[in-house]
Formats: C-alpha cells, structure tokens, sequence
C-alpha cells in the first residue's frame, strides 16, 4: 500500500487520469454485472486490470467509487444541452427536449445506475438524495423554468409548473423506461420514441395550452 502510494506521487497528472478512469470503467462493470452489494474491491481491481493497492490509492472503498460513478453520470446529464429557449415555442421545445431526454434514459448502461441506486437507496438514503439532487430534479427545474417563462407570457395555462415538469418527463418515458431499466425490453427504437415522446407532448398541450 505504502509503495503504491509512493509510486502515485510520481504519476503525471494526464497519467493519473487515465488511471483513475480505467479504474471507473472497470468499477462500472463489476457494478452492472454484480450490483452493489455483490461487489468487492477485488474483482474491481481485476476488472480494472490494476493492483488492489493502486485501486485503494484512488478510492478508500468500494462506496467511494460508486460515489465517483454517480458523479459521472451527473456529469454525463449535465452535459446534454436541452434548448430551453423561452424564445422557442412549446411543442417544438418539449418534442425537442422528450426525445434526447429518454435518448439519454435509455442509452446504453444507462439503466445501470438507477439499478444500482434503487436497490441501496433504504440503507444508504444520502446516495439516493444525492442522485436525485444532481441527475433528476436538475432537469426537472430546468424544464419547469422553462415553462414558467410560457406561463407568464400567456402561453400556457399551469399552476404548478414543477408538477406539470415531471407529468411531461413521465410521459416521455411511459411504455419505454422501465422495461428498459428492468431489462424486459431492448433500448426502444427511433421511431418508438418519437411515438411516445410526440403523444406525450400532444397530451401535456392539450392539458396546459391557454386556449
């Protein structure tokens, strides 16, 4: 452990990086494959192809690296550019926003996660506040705010605009999300979101549009 250390202090940063990434892809696998609790550092290490001593220089735990795939895939959603323009009017907006917001639901390992954190959410409720804080309910302000900006223009009519956020979001993810997450169905095709996600959006204006 100590030499482990020692040898880390002399890593390039851009070397570091990459370690710590290789160490995370390797980490996400084990995860996807054994789940949480049927992990351990060591078949994390082989996974990741790394000594157990160079794996405990990164991470102190196993919690710890979950933590760092979480903060990922925050990143990852952080990175998807939803066009919230009030500017932009509704329909083309909320089909715009439906369609990448279960691209990114349903992308590939992209149930994993949510897997994993459902199944220690009751045990470890600060992963799962955490989770929902970074990943869910950033969206669901953003598209609130978004709506918001319509209501006061005269656009749409809604009271709640947090409530009418997450109705639109679970919606667009009726009949497509939890089979995928469940693994009862193949990520859902093209066409099949632009279905599901186009009727979503019908159903949402039809409710809220000022007539």
């Amino acid at each position: 452990m100590v030499v482990a250390a020692s040898e880390h202090l002399h890593v390039l940063p851009e070397e570091d990086s990459s370690k710590r990434r290789q160490i995370l892809d390797g980490a996400r696998k084990v995860f996807m494959d054994l789940g949480f609790d049927g992990a351990s550092m060591g078949e994390i290490a082989r996974a990741a192809q790394v000594s157990k001593g160079t794996l405990y220089v990164y991470f102190a735990d196993k919690c710890a690296l979950f933590e760092a795939i979480l903060e990922q895939e925050a990143l990852q959603h952080g990175q998807v550019v939803f066009n919230f323009d009030p500017a932009r009017d509704a329909e083309t907006t909320l089909k715009d926003f439906g369609r990448a917001y279960i691209h990114l639901l349903c992308r590939p390992g992209g149930g994993s996660a949510i897997r994993t954190v459902m199944a220690i959410a009751e045990r470890m409720p600060d992963v799962g506040r955490r989770y929902y804080a970074r990943v869910l309910d950033k969206t669901i302000r953003r598209l609130s705010d978004y709506l918001k900006a319509h209501v006061a223009s005269g656009d749409l009519r809604i009271d709640d605009c947090d409530l009418a956020a997450s109705q639109f979001m679970e919606l667009c993810k009726a009949s497509l999300f939890l089979p995928f997450v469940f693994q009862a169905a193949p990520a859902p095709s093209e066409e099949r979101m632009t279905e599901v996600v186009d009727s979503a959006a019908r159903m949402f204006l039809a409710a809220y549009q000022a007539k």
